[in-house]
């Protein structure tokens, strides 16, 4: 059903040979917005929104397929970002507060993540990218996947190929591996000079202005001609094109903050109590993952689990669904209308599918 990435088979084979279990860290938030923003107009029969709950599913079902060996964790940003909020009090200040809708399914994918064996990670004050750089860099014997869309974590992949990300295919069809090579391609830059890259070009996303006139190209070139921004800023002579060097030179305390904050923090915080404990995947709770499906009435992936329990003899005999199987999406009501609008919930969910791994 998910196809296996040549890339992934390769970074396989090459830890079995090392003896040790590659991590797969997931940048939780990340992907929880992706899947709501991606599946839309789903919910229970109670009007309880169900669409962020059904792609954390397909996701944590692709994952537990595709890449069974991996220990691991979900990692979650937790509170006010104190030490980059002093940079910068505007740091971030353009998100938009969390939507109702997704806030109250929260706390249910958090347990279906770790039904699913995973654990989570947080940690008051950090971003996820922090605590995910910080990992990365210090589990030295273990081989590294972090899976995230932010561009920013591309800064901790090696050259050693210990340490690389896993993004969405272009073709919609899996997750592919982005190893330095890879960002070099994707971003004109190697994965040491992103910092500098988004430095110059600046993050919307995050509310970091860049160079106005600056954008990927035209940063990408800089660097590989000029070198990096600290080496820019001491000799600006690197620079030849004289309306450029204006440029940066015009903006150089904007640049040093900015690598300020896109600059991850990869001292893990004691307090957290990160060790290897904290990344070995425990046993999947099959009857908490039923429970949870049934509760929001995910037809399709209460078939997927059955399958699943069939194929690996995980909990043989799975609690009954609390409505009929042939009827997973109904109201109270038995109406033609009802029965019509659940056929066509049906559908959506299923066009859903694809949707979330195309977007």
């Amino acid at each position: 059903m998910f196809p296996v990435p040549v890339e992934k088979e390769r970074f396989v084979m090459a830890v079995e040979n090392n003896g040790k279990k590659p991590l797969l860290l997931v940048d939780a938030y990340s992907q929880i917005y992706r899947g709501f923003y991606a599946v839309r107009s789903l919910s229970n029969s109670k009007g309880l929104p169900s669409n962020a709950v059904f792609a954390m599913a397909k996701l944590l079902l692709r994952l537990d397929k595709e890449y069974p060996s991996f220990d691991g964790a979900f990692v979650f940003d937790k509170g006010r970002i104190e030490k980059r909020l002093a940079i910068a009090p505007d740091y971030k200040a353009n998100r938009p507060p969390m939507p109702e809708e997704l806030k109250i399914q929260i706390p249910y994918i958090r347990d279906l993540i770790t039904a699913f064996g995973w654990n989570i990670i947080e940690q008051e004050g950090y971003e996820a990218d922090d605590l995910m750089g910080g990992m990365a860099k210090n589990f030295t014997d273990r081989k590294v996947l972090i899976l995230s869309s932010d561009k920013d974590i591309s800064q901790v992949i090696d050259k050693e190929d210990r340490v690389n990300m896993l993004v969405p295919s272009h073709d919609g069809k899996g997750l592919n591996i982005r190893s330095w090579e890879e960002t070099i391609r994707k971003f004109g830059v190697a994965p040491d000079r992103i910092v500098d890259y988004l430095s110059l070009i600046g993050d919307s996303s995050d509310n970091i202005p860049g160079v106005p006139g600056v954008g990927p190209k035209t940063a990408a070139a800089l660097i590989n001609e000029s070198g990096s921004i600290e080496e820019m800023l001491h000799d600006p002579q690197r620079i030849k094109k004289e309306s450029l060097r204006e440029k940066i030179l015009a903006h150089k305390e904007v640049l040093k903050k900015n690598i300020l904050l896109i600059s991850l923090i990869l001292d893990l915080p004691e307090e957290a109590g990160i060790n290897a404990s904290s990344v070995t995947k425990t046993e999947v709770q099959m009857e908490k993952i039923f429970s949870i499906v049934q509760e929001f009435e995910l037809k399709s992936i209460m078939k997927e689990l059955e399958k699943l329990s069939v194929n690996t003899g995980k909990n043989e005999n799975p609690p009954p669904p609390s409505v009929p199987e042939e009827d997973l999406f109904s109201s109270l009501a038995s109406t033609d209308a009802t029965k019509e609008e659940n056929e066509k919930k049906e559908k959506k969910q299923e066009e859903n599918q694809q949707l979330f791994f195309n977007f």
